[in-house]
């Protein structure tokens, strides 16, 4: 299984922590924000490799910081350098499976996030329903909504409905950016953006993919941290405690 790390975006309302420097690489407590994630998923003794999406102004920081890990991590530079010219978190990770011509299961999640609970408890529900799959938590307030991936669900937890950022959210189940692709899901990648699917949001793929088959949502067993601009990223830091769950 490969982990994709969406690490293209450029930071702009954390300016000016993240103008000559990427957001996951900012420290949270004594470890990056990629460290706590890649070193939890580590633990699953699952992933045979870490591919971190970059933009080209950013990717030579990602390759120094890749040097200090014990990990197999490749970087990916996107090879746009603006915000106006991102290619969007879609189209990237069409960029990276071309690039390296993947063909595997794929574990893909933002890498501007802490969790205090083990992401390997998703990969072993992913593995047990043998189907892509997605996190959802509930979001009580109703403005935040609509900001959010929103995702109505059967009783066995089968996506009926997704939706990107819709005016009229239909559930209070939110999408948090961390996902699983079978194989075979992997590979529609492309027909989804051929048949139109957003490309900004990453969660747009699974908004067309689990029109095209089964994709199940698991309630996030604990708390995310989404580190979005500086007081966010100041709150984060007074805050998190790591990993308890």
């Amino acid at each position: 299984m490969k982990c994709m790390i969406l690490a293209a975006g450029y930071a702009t309302r954390l300016y000016p922590l993240t103008e000559n420097y990427p957001k996951p690489l900012l420290k949270v407590g004594d470890k990056t924000i990629l460290d706590w994630l890649i070193d939890d998923i580590d633990t699953a003794n699952i992933i045979d490799e870490y591919i971190v999406i970059s933009n080209h102004k950013f990717a030579h920081h990602f390759e120094e910081w890749a040097k200090t890990k014990s990990q197999i991590i490749t970087v990916v530079d996107d090879q746009t350098s603006t915000n106006e010219t991102r290619l969007g978190a879609v189209k990237d990770i069409q960029y990276a499976i071309d690039q390296l011509q993947l063909d595997d299961d794929m574990l893909v999640i933002a890498g501007d996030n802490v969790l205090d609970f083990s992401l390997t408890r998703f990969i072993a529900y992913a593995q047990e329903k043998q189907h892509s799959c997605i996190m959802r938590y509930y979001e009580p307030i109703d403005q935040k909504l609509l900001k959010c991936g929103v995702v109505t669900i059967d009783e066995t937890d089968r996506i009926l409905l997704m939706t990107e950022k819709s005016p009229t959210p239909a559930t209070h189940w939110c999408c948090p950016p961390f996902y699983y692709y079978t194989r075979e899901d992997a590979k529609l990648v492309e027909k989804g953006i051929e048949s139109g699917c957003g490309t900004d949001a990453p969660g747009s793929y699974i908004a067309w993919l689990c029109q095209q088959t089964p994709v199940y949502a698991m309630e996030m067993p604990g708390k995310r941290y989404d580190i979005g601009n500086l007081a966010s990223y100041d709150a984060v830091q007074k805050e998190y405690k790591g990993i308890t769950k």
